[in-house]
């Protein structure tokens, strides 16, 4: 905007003299003390012209999720749903739950890599979300994880999902954005990873997208830890073939349960009858 475009607004002047100044004073100092004072008569200036490009320049409101047979889904994450543990990278959680809510799916998983750290073969988040296609357009973006930051939380941490996601909305722009929360692969959970979840809970929300917490939503228990997590060699704790399938029934229900807000609006008629 130029200076051309800004609107100037002027306050106008008063000259009281002689009676006329006591007059205002006492009827100011009356009128403040019932709230609403001589210059409340005077309403404030109206929005400036900056203050118009300001209010449009704001973000645009998020997509709601809505859940349709046919959709294009990306998977956005790191070995669970890279798929390692189970048989085959097709027994996914990932592609599963896609399968489940009849999705076409796009699974980018890199094992090790999160938010801070670079995954097996290179990578954080931030780099890998870079070098995405923005012609491949994603009518919903879920993004999982992840346990992988833990030993290096919280340096860094809120800045570099902030840049990631930043990255990710302006990608797809026309997608709506799940952010799926850390699943424990040991029991009890790690403080650190506790503290993931609950940023990643805060962030999400503060941009409107979908957040789902295993961890509150005890997805990984005592109980059932066995069942889901193979232990295999030590500190190779992912889900079993059995686990992902699991997993990928919890996922699908979850992300229905978001998108039934928007399904309720859309079936309610006009007037709320």
């Amino acid at each position: 905007m130029g200076r051309g475009d800004e609107v100037w607004h002027r306050r106008p002047v008063w000259v009281l003299t002689g009676v006329a100044v006591v007059l205002a004073i006492v009827l100011g100092l009356g009128a403040t003390a019932l709230g609403t004072g001589l210059f409340g008569l005077f309403r404030a200036a109206p929005a400036t012209s900056a203050d118009t490009a300001a209010d449009a320049e704001a973000p645009a409101a998020p997509r709601p999720l809505v859940l349709e047979d046919g959709q294009r889904m990306l998977v956005f994450g790191d070995s669970w749903t890279y798929g390692l543990g189970a048989l085959t990278r097709a027994l996914g959680y990932a592609p599963r739950a896609a399968a489940i809510l009849g999705a076409h799916a796009v699974v980018d998983g890199e094992p090790g890599s999160g938010y801070l750290r670079e995954g097996w073969e290179g990578g954080t988040y931030g780099e890998r979300i870079a070098t995405l296609s923005a012609e491949a357009a994603f009518d919903v973006v879920i993004v999982p994880g992840s346990i992988n930051d833990r030993r290096a939380y919280p340096d860094g941490y809120d800045a570099a999902v902030t840049a990631a996601w930043d990255a990710l909305a302006a990608t797809y722009p026309g997608a709506a954005f799940v952010v799926l929360g850390p699943a424990p692969h040991v029991l009890p959970v790690d403080d650190a990873v506790a503290a993931i979840d609950r940023d990643l809970a805060a962030l999400a929300a503060a941009r409107g997208w979908g957040y789902i917490s295993p961890l509150s939503e005890a997805w990984i228990t005592e109980e059932n830890y066995l069942s889901v997590i193979d232990i295999g060699p030590v500190g190779l704790r992912h889900p079993s073939t059995d686990g992902h399938a699991y997993l990928a029934e919890r996922l699908a229900d979850a992300l229905r349960a978001l998108a039934a807000p928007a399904v309720a609006a859309a079936e309610t008629p006009a007037g709320g009858w």
